[in-house]
């Protein structure tokens, strides 16, 4: 069984994206075949990247880099719930991602995305992240628009057709986890 986090990719007060990885959660919590756990930014305090080497040489000095790099080596795969703040991630969700590298290695990626128009955008450039950090990211994602499934903009009330959109995304990112993990693990696939 995989171990995939579900992580919340903004710190601001008041911010909609606890609600919505809560839901994720809860709809994720339902299935038997992987399990999955709330990651919170807010509890991590990770100050602006202030490590002296570059992430990707594998030092990891600072306590607060070391605690971050082992919860997200513990993960098969990530589910990250990301507002869109100027066409893109939060600010917070990219320092959290560039403290580490190699932890993010050969493991799956699925979006919720959130904002004006479904939080698309700034999915579009986690894909990316993604990409240079050898994330396989799945093709189906949520997209949830704050004029539609947020009463005034900020109480969570999906649409009820958004846990289709939610279940096929975790499908696929238990599906692409487990395979990322067999090639972690030195596992040949089987030729037909």
């Amino acid at each position: 069984m995989i171990n995939v986090a579900i992580i919340i990719g903004s710190t601001r007060p008041g911010r909609n994206g606890e609600a919505v990885a809560r839901w994720i959660h809860d709809l994720a919590a339902r299935r038997d075949d992987a399990r999955f756990e709330l990651v919170d930014l807010k509890d991590f305090g990770l100050p602006h990247l202030d490590e002296a080497l570059p992430p990707a040489m594998g030092h990891r000095d600072l306590p607060h880099t070391r605690k971050w790099a082992g919860k997200v080596a513990s993960f098969d795969a990530y589910v990250f719930v990301t507002p869109e703040y100027n066409h893109s991630i939060s600010g917070a969700l990219k320092n959290a991602i560039d403290f580490l590298y190699g932890e993010w290695h050969n493991k799956a990626a699925g979006f919720v995305g959130y904002g004006s128009v479904g939080g698309t955008r700034a999915v579009e450039h986690l894909r990316l992240i993604m990409g240079e950090l050898k994330v396989a990211c799945v093709g189906s994602q949520v997209a949830l628009f704050l004029g539609s499934d947020f009463e005034n903009f900020s109480t969570f009330k999906p649409a009820a057709h958004r846990v289709h959109a939610a279940t096929e995304m975790l499908d696929e990112v238990v599906a692409w986890g487990g395979a990322m993990k067999g090639l972690r693990e030195g596992a040949t696939p089987a030729r037909t």
